[in-house]
């Protein structure tokens, strides 16, 4: 796949356009659970999060860290991706809307003459809450 993004076109400090999803919903659970096969029962069976004294399903989070890497390859372009990496910092609950969001912190060039970006991520929640930090490091043109 090409890049999407030309080197001279990024700069140090700039935004990723935003990706936001609204009213995530115990449907968008179930589908993530039927794509990845993580069926864990957190996050469709309500019989079983209640005995387990949580009060609802919640979000696997690999499904929020897919819909941030779609931001990064929105961004970029699918296969520029080279590196990223995520850490959980709280649960996406049924009725949230989450927004993804990025900023270039380093541009470069490698030794084989690569241009390279690297960055700092976050999701956060309607209420302001980071759900997910991470970085990723992207070849651009």
């Amino acid at each position: 796949m090409s890049c999407k993004l030309k080197f001279d076109q990024v700069n140090e400090g700039d935004e990723l356009p935003p990706l936001t999803l609204t009213n995530v919903s115990r449907m968008d659970f179930v589908r993530y659970a039927g794509a990845s096969g993580d069926f864990v029962p957190l996050h469709y069976d309500q019989t079983f999060v209640e005995f387990a004294g949580i009060p609802t399903v919640f979000a696997q989070g690999m499904f929020t860290a897919g819909v941030l890497s779609r931001c990064v390859t929105d961004y970029v372009g699918v296969g520029q991706v080279r590196r990223f990496k995520v850490r959980f910092t709280a649960r996406v609950w049924p009725g949230d809307t989450i927004t993804c969001r990025g900023r270039v912190t380093k541009k470069y060039r490698t030794e084989a003459g690569e241009g390279r970006i690297e960055g700092d991520l976050e999701v956060v929640n309607q209420k302001g809450e980071a759900v997910i930090r991470g970085s990723f490091v992207a070849a651009v043109g």
